[in-house]
């Protein structure tokens, strides 16, 4: 097989035409194999392999910059930079990352698993490149959802006007994760479908250079004859208008082509887009048929096409999705808003029963944070629906926009807590951080599936400014969903264990973590209680005060970082109040990174289990029997 000759980019260069799409169906077939067993982001792999050869083949890499806008479409990059043989561990605790990472390899310049940062991160490597005055090509390869984002759109101006020798490679499959959509969308369909431009445009500019250059006013008319052609066919005027020269369309499973293309655009002088057409899922027919499931599947059968599922209670996503139809069905003031995750945030089905109230404005958190705040001060109960990790996009919305005119906005944070093996650059863990800060916010996590449909319940009867409600990417407990969701009172805990040696204030998942604790310390004779900590904030104050009554030791547990976290709010709590010498102790996610893996190795990483939890309230056992 050639593609066990391949260890390093120098060795494409020595293959012939021919050998290199012998190799693209090598890779396909690897990453067919590789990720039934690992699961992973196959589809957007599947388009890119040709166009990741080609790179490699014409450029130099590590010398030459590759940047790749989220890493999930670098699987071929990887492969090609001499980690083919760690593909077993994708994704595993330890094991190979499924983003780019710098750490890495000297190969990935540039990390991301948010999209539409890699044009601002090739402006700046090329202009320390000219600063230094070095030579090396700067190339961004993005693609069309991700080139919608704001930021993408900020750097695009930005490197327009200061003409730097950019190459923007455009993947057009015309998905991100879920179809794009929008007016860049569109336009980028438009271009698709017109595949006479590049022609009619060297012809007229062929003609124009033969018009001898006599006087200004000729040279004036001329020009304006060749941009009159440009919006009379419309292809790649918007480009061309923010100072890129533009090529393409370009079938990009069609080797000789784009490296004949790719050669052209690295004579341009100035920044230039390329835009190549792929298809996503491209070689493996259930990934072709449907892109949006094959994205980031789990292990399946390559037969088949069956993705292997592990049978159980619902997922928390599945159950919010359901109880949002059932509540919207009561009150016609709910709309659900999406930044380009329908599926992943579970509203396919709402939109299927609600159309006209399901908002998807893709790849843009900001303005799907303003956008529902413009829906709240007009009545409406918008739900904006969206990662932990995204979120953090939309801060500054959510701080200007929302909190401070206090403006009746939830929140329905998903994937908060590990992630398991999207690892660190997904991981929910800082949304508390971020949120309990911000004057207006309520904000809850339920222990179970069922408390989530209350909590649902609760948002929705709540009018007094944002409220948000955060859950784990997991399965639910099995708890009850036949009772008809109530809402909750605003900052109430409950104890769900009684116990004098220790209290365990536990949010989330973290509560079961805590029971599972107690149920093995009360066989040693150890009591200890648990409390579901189910408001962050506000805090239930009342019940804080009561465990400082008693002189109980106390234990915070949390999936989320102990900086500015629930914990340090309880400590916080206290100082404020001037009570000392009460014991708190705060179990969370240190000061770090955790990378990827599975969320139980995640969790004994950091502490966050039973037996550190039973270690933790032991240490404490001989001062509670000395005090006795």
């Amino acid at each position: 097989m050639l593609l066990e000759q391949i260890n390093r980019p120098e060795d494409l260069k020595r293959l012939s035409l021919t050998e290199l799409e012998t190799l693209a169906g090598e890779i396909r077939q690897f990453l067919i194999e590789k990720l039934s067993v690992t699961g992973g982001h196959l589809s957007s792999n599947l388009g890119v392999v040709e166009l990741t050869i080609a790179l490699h083949t014409l450029f130099h890499s590590p010398y030459d910059k590759l940047l790749f806008d989220v890493g999930h479409q670098a699987y071929v990059h990887k492969i090609l930079t001499g980690r083919k043989d760690k593909f077993d561990t994708l994704r595993k605790y330890k094991g190979l990352c499924g983003f780019i990472k710098r750490s890495e390899s000297e190969h990935d310049v540039w990390e991301a698993g948010h999209s539409s940062t890699s044009l601002s991160a090739a402006m700046g490597m090329a202009m320390a490149r000219d600063l230094k005055g070095e030579h090396n090509k700067v190339v961004a390869i993005i693609g069309d959802g991700a080139i919608t984002g704001g930021m993408a759109l900020e750097a695009m101006n930005h490197i327009g006007h200061e003409k730097k020798n950019i190459m923007v490679i455009l993947n057009d499959n015309e998905m991100s994760i879920a179809p794009n959509v929008g007016a860049i969308h569109n336009y980028l369909s438009k271009i698709r479908s017109d595949r006479h431009y590049l022609k009619a445009k060297e012809e007229v500019e062929h003609l124009l250079k033969k018009i001898p250059a006599i006087g200004g006013t000729l040279a004036k008319t001329a020009e304006k004859l060749k941009d009159s052609l440009k919006y009379f066919v419309l292809n790649g005027v918007w480009f061309e208008e923010l100072g890129f020269t533009y090529i393409g369309p370009v079938d990009g499973h069609n080797l000789p082509v784009l490296l004949d293309t790719l050669k052209q655009a690295e004579k341009v002088n100035g920044p230039v887009l390329v835009h190549v057409v792929t298809t996503k899922g491209k070689g493996y027919t259930p990934a072709e048929q449907d892109s949006h499931s094959w994205h980031g599947p789990g292990p399946y059968k390559i037969e088949s096409g069956q993705v292997l599922k592990s049978v159980g209670p619902p997922m928390y996503t599945e159950v919010f999705g359901n109880t949002l139809i059932e509540l919207a069905e009561k009150d016609s003031r709910i709309v659900a808003v999406t930044p380009a995750m329908p599926g992943g945030s579970g509203l396919l089905k709402f939109a299927k029963h609600f159309p006209d109230r399901m908002i998807d404005v893709g790849i843009a958190e900001q303005h799907a944070a303003t956008l529902c705040a413009g829906l709240a001060s007009e009545g409406l109960k918008p739900v904006f629906a969206v990662y932990s990790t995204f979120l953090q996009r939309a801060y500054d919305q959510v701080v200007h926009d929302i909190c401070r005119p206090k403006l009746n906005v939830t929140f329905a944070i998903d994937r908060a807590g590990f992630v398991g093996p999207d690892g660190e650059t997904h991981q929910g863990v800082y949304d508390i951080s971020f949120m309990r800060t911000l004057p207006n916010m309520v904000l809850m996590m339920p222990k179970d599936e069922k408390e989530l449909r209350n909590m649902m319940q609760t948002a929705l009867e709540y009018e007094e400014g944002p409220i948000a409600y955060r859950y784990p990417r997991s399965s639910g407990t099995g708890s009850s969903l036949d009772e008809t969701p109530t809402a909750i009172p605003i900052g109430t805990w409950e104890t769900l264990r009684e116990g004098d040696y220790a209290a365990v204030l536990a949010a989330g998942p973290m509560v079961q973590v805590a029971e599972d604790a107690a149920e093995q310390l009360a066989k040693e004779g150890i009591h200890l209680r648990v409390v579901n900590a189910r408001f962050i904030k506000p805090l239930d104050e009342a019940y804080l005060l009561q465990l400082a009554s008693e002189s109980i030791p106390i234990i915070t547990m949390e999936e989320g970082c102990i900086q500015g976290g629930f914990g340090s709010a309880v400590m916080e709590f206290y100082a404020g109040k001037g009570i000392v010498g009460l014991h708190v102790h705060v179990m969370g996610i240190p000061d770090y990174f955790v990378e990827h893996g599975s969320v139980k190795e995640q969790r004994e990483e950091v502490g966050l289990t039973a037996l550190s939890l039973m270690a933790e309230v032991k240490k404490l056992v001989p001062r509670k029997r000395q005090r006795a």
